[in-house]
């Protein structure tokens, strides 16, 4: 190819660019979410005694637990936004719109890692078995029911509690 062919190749479209990186970004943010189901444990939580009670399920309730509000995604949408903005106005135009772009990708970000790691809980209301009455929230776990008047066992470990069978 001559370098005179070269310099007249078009750079790639922005939208393209853009949905590039928020496809990047999305699935950064999905793997860094953390499953808050009763059976997972963190590293720490391994190989570390626990704390047993039992007792019986009285309610149940759906929530919703709020996904992770870190620095990730606004920094990520932030710099797609300042990107993308700048392409959109020339000279001094392209700073102000650079700017815009940077603030309103940064709330975008903001808003999508919190959406992307949002899930389903329940919140497990327990009678135990010292009379006791407490109430727990996890994340659903598809591979575990829960009903009232369940037999269960509270699990608890350096301060963080998960309901089990």
């Amino acid at each position: 190819m001559r370098p005179s062919t070269l310099l007249m190749r078009r750079p790639p479209h922005l939208s393209t660019l853009l949905v590039v990186c928020m496809s990047a970004a999305t699935l950064t943010l999905a793997g860094c979410a953390s499953s808050l189901t009763g059976d997972t444990y963190s590293r720490s939580e391994a190989r570390t005694v626990q704390s047993v009670q039992t007792g019986v399920i009285t309610e149940l309730r759906p929530v919703r637990i709020e996904g992770t509000k870190s620095n990730i995604g606004t920094l990520g949408g932030a710099a797609i936004g300042g990107v993308a903005g700048s392409g959109i106005g020339g000279g001094r135009g392209a700073a102000v719109a650079a700017i815009i772009g940077a603030l309103g990708g940064g709330l975008l970000g903001s808003a999508t890692e919190e959406g992307l790691t949002r899930t389903q809980g329940v919140e497990i209301t327990i009678l135990d078995s010292h009379g006791n009455t407490r109430a727990y929230v996890q994340q659903v776990n598809e591979g575990e029911t829960f009903r009232v008047g369940d037999r269960v066992r509270v699990l608890t470990v350096n301060g963080t509690s998960r309901v089990a069978h």
